[in-house]
């Protein structure tokens, strides 16, 4: 299934993009669970991993606040609303991953899937800019994750297995 997965990633990106369209034109009816059935039907037998697609969809509208936050000083010199909109919700899918799926999609993966969806949504520049922010963020966060795992609590033993 997991062969799937990024057929369901392209709806994801679908249903993310139409549905900040609409909410940025103001449509009130905007429902990114019902653009991202009407988009699935499209797809029906062929995204194996449904799940997958609508865990991704609505992470990331949960989390988008959170995301734009740890997006925005990884590009600073654009401002995450000056991102296309079709950049920006890749970026979103592939930093969600990263962040909160990694237990099940590996961060290489991620961020190969993010490039690619660069390469076939995006302009000719996208798939290198997707690359270096989400390249970016993995670092941080292995950096954060490396840091946390050496920061032992007072008391810890130390090198020499001697109390502190």
């Amino acid at each position: 299934m997991a062969s799937n997965r990024h057929l369901g990633r392209i709806v994801a990106l679908q249903t993310l993009y139409e549905y900040e369209f609409r909410r940025n034109l103001g449509d009130e009816s905007a429902d990114a669970m019902a653009i991202a059935e009407r988009n699935l039907e499209r797809y029906d037998g062929v995204v194996g991993d449904v799940d997958f697609v609508k865990e991704l969809i609505s992470g990331i509208i949960k989390t988008e606040e959170k995301l734009d936050e740890i997006l925005q000083p990884l590009a600073p010199e654009w401002p995450i609303k000056q991102i296309a909109r079709i950049d920006r919700n890749i970026l979103r899918i592939g930093l969600f991953e990263l962040v909160f799926m990694g237990a099940t999609v590996p961060p290489k993966v991620a961020i190969n899937e993010a490039v690619e969806l660069a390469k076939s949504f995006g302009s000719d520049s996208s798939s290198r800019f997707i690359n270096g922010v989400l390249g970016t963020a993995f670092a941080d966060l292995s950096k954060e994750k490396t840091d946390e795992d050496q920061s032992a609590p007072e008391g810890a033993e130390g090198d020499d297995g001697v109390a502190a």
